[in-house]
């Protein structure tokens, strides 16, 4: 089986893509080579880091990519994970992608105490957890 690769696209590439990224390269290990990136690069979220570590999968060594930076990578799976990343992506050729989009809540933008921004993350990670798991499921089973 050859290597499928995976790009995760957002708007900043600091959290949600971030975390998409981290549950797909563990999930698929050496069936995907797994990327992240945005369309503007805003640096790694220090909440997408600590939500994800909570649940056993860390990304601090991840960094925010702009997704001009992996042009010429034939992708065969392109993955939007918010409304801004699709409606602004930039034209990515590639005759053999399969797009996918879905808008998950962006926890980043939460105001509010400790715990309120805690459970933000948590239902963002969680929503991204078992978007990953499906994907995963139904594309390389």
């Amino acid at each position: 089986m050859t290597r499928k690769n995976i790009l995760v696209l957002c708007t900043g590439n600091s959290c949600r893509s971030q975390m998409a990224h981290g549950y797909l390269k563990t999930l698929l290990k050496e069936k995907a080579q797994v990327y992240s990136a945005g369309i503007e690069t805003h640096g790694l979220n220090p909440g997408a880091v600590a939500i994800m570590k909570e649940d056993g999968i860390d990304i601090s060594d991840h960094t925010s990519n702009n997704v001009d930076e992996y042009s010429g990578i034939p992708w065969d799976f392109i993955i939007t994970v918010c409304d801004h990343a699709k409606e602004n992506c930039p034209y990515i050729p590639s005759n053999t992608a399969k797009r996918l989009h879905h808008n998950f809540f962006d926890p980043s933008k939460v105001k509010g105490s400790r715990e309120e921004i805690h459970i933000a993350f948590l239902k963002a990670r969680n929503e991204i957890k078992g978007y990953c798991e499906d994907f995963a499921e139904r594309e390389f089973s």
